[in-house]
């Protein structure tokens, strides 16, 4: 009976010290990157995220230049593809309100600047501030991404909301530089 109490204990001290891990490595990757004078998160590490409710587009994949039926995309112009958007719960509001993360990600792998973003988003509105030039609904369905300027290779733009529920977001249409 000794025994089980013993296994039972160090089980218990096994199982806290994963969790105080997972939850140091959470909050280092959310100290991680910088921001620039509007508030913009830029960092190509605050891309991950261990939330289960999340929206992210598929990357697009480098074929080799010998298939000869025009899909290699190095050297190409860039898509909407090349932009990924991910979203997870955060802490909620005081008042009990449920918050959310957003990322967006240009994953563009050669020298390409993407602008005009657009993002499929339904009727958006959120009870936390989100900073217009970051995130704004310009009419039903359609959101623009950092006021329109471009998102630059690698970069990472995020901002948080608060609702009752998570919107479905989805990049829709984007210009490429």
């Amino acid at each position: 009976m000794e025994h089980i109490y013993q296994f039972q204990h160090w089980l218990f001290f096994v199982v806290l010290g994963m969790f105080l891990s997972l939850a140091l490595s959470v909050k280092a990757t959310e100290l991680e990157g910088s921001s620039d004078e509007r508030g913009i998160a830029l960092s190509t590490k605050s891309i991950i995220s261990i939330s289960r409710n999340r929206t992210a587009l598929s990357r697009k994949l480098l074929l080799s230049p010998d298939i000869g039926d025009g899909t290699n995309r190095i050297g190409q112009d860039c898509s909407k593809d090349d932009i990924v958007v991910f979203q997870g719960t955060t802490n909620p509001l005081p008042s009990g309100v449920p918050a959310y993360t957003v990322e967006i990600f240009n994953a563009c792998v050669s020298d390409c600047n993407i602008a005009e973003i657009h993002v499929s988003c339904g009727w958006f509105s959120s009870v936390r501030l989100v900073n217009p030039r970051v995130f704004r609904r310009l009419c039903y369905d359609d959101c623009l991404v950092n006021d329109g300027q471009p998102l630059g290779p690698g970069q990472t733009l995020s901002f948080q909301y608060a609702n009752s529920f998570s919107y479905p977001l989805s990049v829709s249409s984007v210009s490429c530089f």
